[in-house]
């Protein structure tokens, strides 16, 4: 093994069920050739399994692969006839069924065949890695410990890394810089305790509302309209989660916690209740299985409810008095009011933050290093927006320390354990001197590992100390700054970044002052997408006035903002992450290059709420489509890239924007969010190293011309007369054939940037005027959804 990177030629993956199979898809999107096996069939194909589980990533939602091709780089394989190959695998990983006695015969058959320096990991979600390591011969467990992916891996960013007493501290530095540099991961260190951290107080959480609905008569509709985004978590909520999990699966969790913790205070809690078990043995499993505690009924969502044992209509109604409650913007004052336990829905919510301030604070010296690994497991795995110490620590540390005593000296809370001596030492889970380790009595600073200090700006924790570089300008729109260096970084502050004329002015002030005292540009921000576009409602306010001259401003100066970024005498970098959506994908199609993270989502989208790209998109892939197919034949590359703009198509990862042309084959894929400004920040270092020098403007390219647009027409014309699309689909395709085409001049004229540039605006402005459009634009903005009309 190399000192300080684990080279990864091969990895082996063992087991091919959903999990498996999506771990080894998520190895093929880090350029990892990975070895797929399952049991050997004994007739036909002795893969079959394996072969299953690879073939069905092609249709599992959301998509597990970053791209379909991806799947040749599985290798289906089986126990019985290919155990010799992984002397080739430099990282296997278990993911067989959750059974200690089937992971242990397998370790038995399979430890001989594994090479000196590989590493061997269990995917178990709560099996003690300790009694697994035992199943291992000694030279063996030294490489061995648990790497917990949550499902679905290649979305969900927490992987739990699980030594047990024998495994080597640097096989552990290893794979933590290995799941963070080369698989994306946030990895949380977790002691080999039953369910680890994620789990372990995720689904005590979830055992404590369930608990509460029942004592309270609560129906699970209501509980998820009180414990999702109202109180900082997923949508998901927590009887809508369950259902994505599965309810088999949650059911096994409970089985393994009440199996492996008999001493926990809580371990009455851990149980199955009545209707659950009924509606696991009646196959209602959930989301995969069509229902489970909510079932669709035509276009209706019901919900299961308990009393009758049958399904109801759903109701997330909640009353004004709960309602005032849940805005309250103080989180302390907030908690006290549901500590006043005025009503029933109160009531549940201040039991349900009571019982996990009380667990948390019980467990965290047997189950975690410190609070931050609670905090950020929970953040990671199960999407809250902070995590339990965080919500403690925000609502006043010794406020609701005393309210949590005050319950359970009066009983309220159902067990007999107290609060930890520690709660009442301390004023904070979270300081600038790092979180609290209850079995250390001392606050532990972040992980130190040289992987970590390529993450300029990584998630901080409430107390922690951020660092936000040097301001060079600020406005209302956007931030230019620096890290303390000479590379200009430019973060646009607008609600999802979208670009309105204080973003353009704002770009120009970036490219004014990147070619002034910079050596380049970086585009990139702090939060949410790159940009999701256009500011629709202002320049659909402009349009109802009348006021055309402001919308032909707006695209004008944001035409010609993108190409001061694309002929800079500076190297631009567009650091891309999450949604690029219309202008905000023009936006990066004119920086000089782009660093995307692996999660980005790119599309010319405009044709859905009746308009064309007007930033220079469609100038941008007239001029690539000729580059891209050189001497040959253009017309099927623009047929191609014709139907992803009339169509609205996107990207579905930054690998599937390369094979759309939305990202160049120059242009880097980055794994890990959090290092994206770290490899932007290096790109425009090395592109001024090399001495760049901008393309020339005023490029001269042929157009596709009258041919070309008669050619794309005659897929409108098949579409309309099918009824597939509508006549003012009709008329946007044929606009944005018109544009990509070069206009209504003979087949190969040469034209120039600026001559799409005024077919792009003129057919923009055309469209706006248009009713249907702005039926369209009003659609979308009332309702986040494209209307058909």
């Amino acid at each position: 093994m190399n000192d300080h990177k684990l080279k990864v030629r091969r990895a082996a993956v063992l087991g091919a069920g959903v999990m498996g199979a999506q771990i080894a898809a998520h190895l093929t999107a880090a350029g990892i050739p990975v070895d797929l096996y399952d049991l050997p069939s004994d007739e036909g194909d002795r893969n079959q399994l394996a072969e299953k589980g690879r073939q069905g990533l092609l249709k599992l939602k959301p998509a597990p692969l970053a791209s379909k091709d991806l799947v040749d780089f599985i290798r289906p394989l089986n126990f019985a006839d290919d155990l010799e190959k992984l002397a080739d695998c430099d990282f296997i990983i278990e993911a067989v069924a959750e059974r200690m006695d089937i992971k242990r015969d397998l370790y038995g058959k399979l430890a001989p065949h594994i090479h000196d320096g590989a590493i061997f990991a269990s995917n178990t979600s709560g099996l003690s890695i300790t009694e697994l390591s035992k199943e291992l011969p000694e030279n063996l467990r030294g490489r061995f410990c648990g790497v917990h992916f949550f499902n679905p891996p290649r979305y969900m960013h927490l992987v739990e890394l699980i030594p047990h007493a024998g495994t080597d501290d640097k096989v552990m530095d290893l794979l933590e810089d290995f799941l963070t540099r080369n698989l994306g991961k946030g990895v949380v260190r977790a002691r080999d305790t039953a369910n680890f951290i994620g789990n372990r107080v995720g689904m005590f959480t979830m055992l404590s509302v369930m608990h509460h609905a029942d004592r309270l008569s609560l129906g699970f509709d209501t509980i998820d309209a009180l414990t999702g985004p109202a109180i900082g978590r997923p949508k998901s909520a927590t009887f809508r989660l369950a259902d994505v999990v599965g309810l088999d699966t949650m059911g096994n969790v409970i089985n393994t916690m009440k199996s492996q913790l008999e001493e926990d205070p809580w371990h009455a809690w851990f149980r199955q209740p009545e209707w659950l078990q009924k509606l696991i043995e009646g196959g209602a499993l959930g989301q995969k299985a069509g229902a489970g505690v909510f079932r669709k009924e035509g276009k209706a969502i019901r919900v299961f409810d308990p009393a009758t044992g049958d399904y109801r209509d759903s109701d997330y109604s909640l009353p004004d008095e709960v309602q005032k409650v849940l805005a309250i913007k103080d989180p302390g004052e907030k908690l006290a009011e549901m500590a006043k336990c005025a009503n029933v829905h109160t009531e549940f919510l201040w039991s349900i933050h009571r019982d996990l301030f009380h667990y948390c604070a019980y467990h965290l010296a047997e189950i975690a290093d410190s609070a931050r690994e609670v905090d950020l497991a929970i953040r990671w795995g199960y999407g809250w927006k902070v995590g339990p110490f965080e919500i403690w620590q925000s609502a006043g540390w010794k406020e609701m320390a005393d309210l949590v005593e005050k319950d359970i000296a009066g009983g309220k809370t159902g067990v007999d354990a107290g609060l930890p001596e520690w709660v009442n030492q301390i004023e904070a889970a979270h300081t600038v001197e790092g979180s609290w380790a209850a079995d250390q009595a001392r606050y532990l600073p972040r992980p130190d590992l040289p992987v970590f200090q390529r993450q300029y700006q990584p998630v901080r924790l409430l107390g922690e100390k951020t660092e936000s570089g040097t301001t060079v300008h600020e406005s209302d729109s956007i931030r230019l700054w620096t890290l303390h260096d000479d590379v200009l970084i430019a973060s646009l502050k607008s609600k999802m970044a979208v670009i309105d004329n204080g973003v353009v002015d704002g770009l120009n002030e970036a490219i004014d002052r990147a070619e002034s005292g910079f050596e380049g540009l970086v585009i990139w921000q702090p939060k949410g997408p790159f940009s999701a576009g256009a500011n629709l409602k202002a320049a659909a306010e402009a349009i109802q006035k009348g006021d055309y001259d402001s919308v032909r401003e707006l695209v004008a100066g944001f035409q010609s903002a993108n190409l001061r970024l694309r002929y800079s005498s500076v190297p631009t970098v567009a650091a891309v992450r999450g949604l690029a959506l219309g202008g905000g994908l023009e936006l990066a199609m004119h920086a000089a290059t782009r660093v995307a993270h692996l999660e980005s989502y790119m599309g010319l989208v405009e044709a859905g709420v009746g308009l064309l790209p007007a930033g220079g998109g469609l100038g941008t892939l007239a001029m690539q489509i000729i580059d891209d197919t050189k001497a040959g034949d253009t017309y099927p590359l623009l047929e191609k890239r014709y139907k992803q703009v009339a169509m609205g198509q996107v990207a579905g990862s930054a690998m599937e924007a390369k094979e759309m042309g939305y990202l160049r084959e120059h242009d880097r894929i980055v794994l890990h969010e959090h290092e994206l400004l770290h490899a932007a920040h290096h790109e425009v270092r090395a592109m001024a190293a090399a001495g760049y020098r901008p393309p020339l403007a005023g490029r001269k390219f042929p157009a596709a011309g009258d041919v070309g647009i008669a050619t794309l027409k005659m897929l409108l014309v098949n579409m309309l007369e099918g009824r597939f699309i509508s006549e003012h689909d009709f008329e946007i395709g044929s606009r944005i054939a018109t544009v990509l085409c070069g206009g209504e001049i003979d087949r190969g004229s040469n034209v120039d940037e600026a001559w799409i540039h005024r077919l792009e605006r003129k057919h923009f402005l055309e469209l706006a005027a248009m009713d249907k459009t702005q039926e369209r634009v009003a659609h979308m903005l009332k309702t986040g959804k494209p209307l058909r009309n």
